[in-house]
């Protein structure tokens, strides 16, 4: 089966592309390496069944597959708030065109949305009946509103078009292959706490995320895509940690002296975030089953031989 991956250098996306090759399938990567790199990818370097192609899909292009894998895009907000106007192009234009090849070719289309569609969110935790409450005019909008138009657009195909789709709304997720300067959470601790420098919190600490390992997310995905629901469906772990565990946590574990600083909490900076499951439960027969520690374990070691 051919699969077309954008976005596939990326860290969620490397990750997705492994899987696929190690189940013996086609695969095609689109990624014009903003945030992604090769490296990830190098161990499919000259195989028969792997191509990569180098290209920014705000531009059309021709490519016939039977499954498109749509994850090109900034997760970052280091990242995507460096180039608001290009997130959202990605979001909507980008996501036009595999749209396109997706009912050119009849190809099964799953979009990576995101936990961010839900904002700061009024209602804890969140479900996928949940509309969000989210700032359009903030620095974060660029790829909050962006994954909703594209959420939107993928329904606007499946109803005009008859375009098979489905919907993964990723929570914060964590692994190797992230970047050293990837501007995220765990790995920002992660690296600082290695070269022993400060690790920053924003706020006091006390707001909420669910992180997921990556083995587990990309196990979702695939379920996802291989069942029949074409409708948002939450993808994360449910187990809620404040920042400044995480921060204490991943101190700990690199036997780090650095200090934990303080910064002012960022506009719009979600205050808790735990999804609901439980659909995912029910429709996919899927839970992440990695434990934080034993997660955070690989994740250091991985950043161990990096750095």
């Amino acid at each position: 089966m051919r699969n077309l991956v954008t976005g596939g250098a990326g860290f969620v996306g490397s990750h997705l592309v492994d899987k696929l090759m190690r189940k013996g399938e086609e695969v095609i990567c689109l990624d014009n390496f903003l945030s992604g790199s090769r490296l990830n990818l190098r161990q499919w370097d000259g195989h028969p069944s792997f191509k990569i192609i180098e290209h920014d899909i705000t531009h059309e292009i021709e490519i016939e597959a039977c499954r498109i894998w749509h994850l090109a895009c900034p997760a970052s907000p280091l990242h995507y708030q460096k180039e608001p106007i290009r997130t959202l192009k990605t979001n909507f234009i980008g996501t036009l065109n595999m749209l396109e090849l997706a009912r050119k070719s009849n190809a099964k289309f799953l979009l990576a949305s995101t936990s961010e569609i839900y904002g700061n969110p009024k209602e804890h935790p969140q479900d996928e009946n949940y509309n969000g409450s989210v700032n359009p005019f903030s620095e974060r909008s660029c790829y909050q509103e962006g994954k909703r138009i594209a959420e939107s657009l993928c329904f606007d195909y499946q109803r005009v078009h008859k375009v098979s789709i489905c919907i993964a709304r990723i929570f914060n997720s964590y692994g190797p292959k992230m970047l050293v300067d990837d501007g995220r959470v765990i790995s920002n601790f992660i690296c600082n706490a290695l070269n022993n420098k400060p690790l920053c919190v924003n706020g006091d600490g006390s707001q909420t995320r669910s992180f997921c390992y990556i083995n587990d997310l990309i196990e979702g995905l695939t379920k996802l895509m291989d069942s029949n629901y074409n409708k948002p469906i939450n993808l994360g772990c449910d187990q809620e940690l404040k920042i400044l565990e995480i921060a204490k946590l991943i101190s700990t574990k690199v036997s780090s002296k650095t200090k934990i600083v303080y910064k002012e909490l960022p506009q719009d900076e979600p205050m808790r975030r735990k999804p609901d499951i439980n659909l995912a439960k029910k429709v996919l027969q899927w839970e992440p089953r990695t434990d934080i520690k034993k997660g955070l374990d690989y994740t250091i070691e991985y950043f161990k031989n990096t750095l």
